[in-house]
């Protein structure tokens, strides 16, 4: 009998999307070699086949794949005709991207607070915020749980501004069996490879109901053409198209998305019940919407010890975010902050979210039950 000590077990990621790719990766070969015998790569089939298979998913909204997420917000603002000097409502409790495209522009960001339960953008703090140099609402569908749309639209429809949703993290997600994506003015998508529907590499997309938002979107990702060789839409314009390769293969994972979006929630839904009993605030699911969590996220006052009680147990965690976009001086400067960002501040030392993802077992969903139940009474 070997007295060699037992293999210290795997940590469980926060997400993983190598482990997504290989139960595709025949058909992802596949879908490669098509695109690479193909010979028109720069907007060719693949794109157009993916942006017409994305539109059922969007509730017909039609798409226009970009360079990625960012991307997708930049050019949805530019199509919305969001110029320097502006003013664009947006959570501080969401990742800097959602930021970063707005001074990208040279317009200013305003920042608003959130609603406590989901980290979505409270309506009435996006109330307060409006002004007259207010063009746009980009709306964070935070962690895959949709945001008040309803109310942020009415709210920019009363003062001609434009709701953007972003939908980064929430492909799939819905109010009342209608999907984030056909809910305001256009919205953003990010393919980036963590997301519910991940590319190897980067990828967004525009979409709308709107065809004069979506006509100007596909003029704005190819430096604004006009008829070539006239540049209409400069300086506006962009060189930001979605590959052919990275369309061809979302395209793959697109059939699936529907089915992963199920394994997440059902992850979801054994952790609500294993952690009922807990000191913890969990996730909510707000009456007549479909969440797709793309990040499980709890609250817990005891945070950071909890944090290092699972990271010694082997479990994945992440804080998103670990610092609202008001206090980071790349993000804020130049900003409008004219309402209490109390929310914000209290969940940037609360959450933590823990692992999730669409090709987890039945036992890693295990070992993180474990491992919470005990970390919080170590904790």
């Amino acid at each position: 009998m070997s007295n060699a000590p037992a293999p210290a077990q795997a940590m469980v990621p926060l997400a993983d999307p190598r482990g997504e790719n290989a139960l595709l990766r025949e058909a992802l070969i596949k879908a490669a070699t098509s695109v690479i015998d193909s010979g028109p790569y720069i907007l060719g089939p693949a794109v157009a086949g993916f942006e017409s298979a994305l539109a059922p998913a969007l509730g017909g909204a039609a798409a226009v794949g970009v360079g990625s997420g960012t991307d997708a917000l930049v050019l949805a603002m530019l199509a919305a005709q969001v110029l320097p000097g502006d003013e664009v409502i947006v959570p501080s409790h969401t990742a800097g991207p959602s930021v970063a495209a707005i001074r990208m522009l040279n317009a200013v960001p305003v920042f608003a607070d959130v609603e406590l339960e989901t980290g979505c953008l409270d309506p009435a703090s996006v109330a307060a915020c409006m002004g007259p140099k207010v063009k746009a609402i980009i709306a964070v569908h935070l962690y895959g749980h949709p945001a008040e749309v309803a109310e942020l639209k009415r709210i920019a429809d009363a003062h001609g501004a434009t709701l953007i949703e972003d939908c980064a993290q929430a492909l799939g997600a819905a109010v009342d069996g209608r999907p984030v994506g056909s809910l305001g003015h256009v919205a953003c998508f990010s393919f980036y490879p963590t997301k519910n529907l991940g590319a190897l590499g980067d990828g967004g997309a525009v979409a709308s109901l709107d065809p004069a938002l979506v006509a100007r979107a596909k003029a704005l990702r190819a430096y604004g053409w006009a008829t070539k060789p006239q540049f209409a839409e400069l300086p506006y314009g962009r060189c930001s198209r979605l590959d052919e390769l990275q369309a061809a293969l979302l395209a793959v994972k697109l059939e699936h998305l529907d089915a992963w979006n199920e394994r997440r929630r059902a992850v979801a839904a054994a952790y609500n019940e294993a952690f009922a009993d807990l000191p913890l605030s969990l996730p909510v699911e707000r009456h007549g919407t479909r969440h797709v969590y793309h990040l499980y996220v709890v609250r817990s006052e005891r945070r950071d010890a909890l944090e290092a009680a699972l990271a010694r147990r082997g479990i994945g965690t992440g804080r998103h975010y670990p610092y609202p976009c008001h206090i980071q001086p790349g993000l804020a400067d130049g900003a409008r902050q004219s309402v209490p960002l109390a929310t914000t501040e209290r969940l940037q030392g609360e959450i933590l979210s823990l692992p999730v993802f669409a090709s987890m077992t039945d036992g890693q969903v295990d070992r993180v039950i474990d491992a919470v139940r005990a970390a919080v009474r170590e904790a």
